[in-house]
């Protein structure tokens, strides 16, 4: 359970990182009716997905939460550790 409860953080810290995007975007005008529809299904599978793996949760599928949290958390972990690892050992990427 414990570890259910450290990917779904992670989960709803992708969500939460993608409304902010959204809201900044709706600020400057980056997101436009050109592309509303995909920002509002982006944001309707994340809030699915938060609010899936929390209701399998209670429900007792643990794993199967599990592995639904896990859809956006690991690779956003991944990235995670590709930008602390280009951080600090100071290397040029380009």
């Amino acid at each position: 359970m414990i570890f259910f409860r450290i990917v779904w953080g992670v989960t709803i810290a992708v969500a939460l990182i993608f409304v902010a995007f959204f809201f900044i975007g709706l600020g400057d005008g980056s997101v436009s009716s050109f592309n509303i529809v995909l920002w509002l299904g982006t944001l309707a599978a994340l809030a699915a997905i938060v609010v899936g793996a929390n209701a399998l949760a209670t429900r007792g599928h643990t794993v199967l939460a599990t592995v639904l949290a896990a859809v956006p958390a690991v690779p956003a972990v991944l990235y995670g550790l590709i930008l602390v690892v280009a951080i600090v050992t100071g290397a040029r990427w380009n």
